[in-house]
């Protein structure tokens, strides 16, 4: 017998009786995933967590399964051993990262965890010498194999096309106020209000140098004060708006972007080959935000042009103004 850094076992030398115990408490965590699942889709996807209901009551016919064949063999008293008691074993996410993951992204990690213990069953199945248990964990690997097609199954008697297209409408809705909006918040942030004190600085000291050197500062500093700033003003549970870290990240990170594209071309040492090319980056921003608004928050391409392509030109001209003066 072999044991491992931090007192796990190796699957290979656990014994028939080890292996059901972990299968059972295997089946019980992942019952209790799935309903998790269900539970944070509950109130914008109800179809889908219908569907993880369903595969939680499925995980839990297994368990009761795995306990009946237990008493079988080896009576009542089912023996505490669990995922993280093995060191060959996959393990779960915890249940804490549920919440930042996406419908998409459930699905991937349902069909991940089928998958992985299905691999569990075949490799049980091998290492038992009871026939009676041995079809039974094969017919658990037929069964979690099959899961795939079950829940394709389940999502067809769950998921009606117009459940499917309020899904869709309700993920991308999701997706706008969670990352969309944030990061268009902080492009608009970071290419508009950085103009200002970088061109000012350019013109007056005509020093590429020293414009890259404030406008590293101007971008990151923005970035970290914006990114905060959305982070901690709304956590996202009245409003809808999803998780304040990824709303906070998405804003702090194209904020930064946003102040970094016109200040980079201060590295070229020549200032008026620099200048000229932050002109151009300049220009692409604001058109990029302008087609944002328009693709994702459907603002009409005329407003937005003005709002934007306008409002940028008159920063940009007071920083010119100033620092040239």
């Amino acid at each position: 017998m072999r044991f491992l850094p931090f007192g796990r076992r190796a699957f290979s030398d656990l014994s028939e009786r080890e292996i059901l115990a972990l299968a059972i408490s295997a089946e019980e965590d992942d019952g209790r995933i799935y309903a998790t699942y269900a539970e944070r889709l509950e109130a914008d996807y109800p179809a889908s967590a219908a569907v993880f209901r369903e595969m939680e009551r499925e995980e839990d016919g297994h368990r009761r399964t795995l306990i009946a064949e237990h008493e079988r063999r080896f009576g009542p008293t089912i023996p505490l051993i669990r995922r993280e008691h093995v060191a060959d074993y996959v393990s779960r996410r915890p249940v804490w990262l549920v919440e930042n993951l996406g419908l998409e992204q459930i699905r991937a990690e349902a069909e991940r965890m089928e998958d992985a213990a299905a691999r569990f069953y075949e490799a049980a199945a091998a290492r038992t010498s009871d026939a009676g248990t041995r079809r039974l964990l094969g017919d658990l690997a037929a069964a979690e194999r099959g899961h795939q097609t079950r829940a394709g199954e389940l999502e067809q008697a769950h998921l009606s096309e117009g459940a499917r297209a309020d899904e869709a409408t309700a993920s991308r809705r999701q997706l706008i106020l969670t990352l969309i909006q944030p990061g268009l918040a902080g492009l608009m942030d970071g290419s508009v209000s950085t103009l200002a004190p970088i061109f000012a600085t350019a013109f007056a000291t005509r020093d590429p140098a020293t414009t890259l050197t404030v406008g590293l500062a101007a971008a990151i500093g923005a970035g970290i004060s914006m990114g905060f700033t959305e982070a901690a003003h709304d956590d996202g549970k009245l409003s809808g708006r999803g998780s304040p870290i990824k709303r906070g990240l998405a804003t702090g990170l194209m904020t930064t972007l946003g102040g970094l594209g016109h200040a980079l071309p201060y590295l070229i040492s020549e200032f008026w080959t620099a200048t000229i090319v932050a002109f151009v980056v300049v220009f692409i921003e604001l058109w990029a935000i302008v087609w944002i608004q328009n693709r994702f928050m459907e603002t009409p391409i005329l407003r937005a042009t003005t709002q934007v392509i306008i409002g940028g030109a008159l920063v940009l001209a007071a920083g010119i103004l100033i620092g040239g003066g």
